[in-house]
């Protein structure tokens, strides 16, 4: 059963506070996890204002869907969230 993990390092330029950060990050977590049925969560630079680490989690039975998924989330952010920069992204399958 493949797992699959990817780990978005995302800017957020107009972030001014971390309550402003969490106002933005919460409702982009909440969209993956209805959209993709999958695991999300901001995991790294919790105190950083303009920047976050966000993993999101997907097992399936074939891995050529779950790195599909995976690929398709990152596009999903970069054309619908327009005011997150996507800096790096990373796909593991294990």
């Amino acid at each position: 059963m493949p797992v699959g993990v990817l780990t978005l390092q995302l800017s957020i330029p107009a972030c001014a506070s971390l309550k402003e950060k969490r106002s933005r990050l919460k409702p982009l977590l909440s969209r993956l996890q209805r959209e993709f049925n999958l695991s999300a969560a901001e995991v790294d630079l919790q105190d950083v204002w303009q920047s976050a680490i966000v993993q999101c989690a997907l097992v399936s039975n074939d891995a050529v869907h779950v790195n599909r998924s995976l690929q398709h989330v990152v596009r999903w952010i970069e054309t619908e969230w327009l005011d997150l920069e996507v800096e790096d992204d990373r796909i593991e399958l294990y």
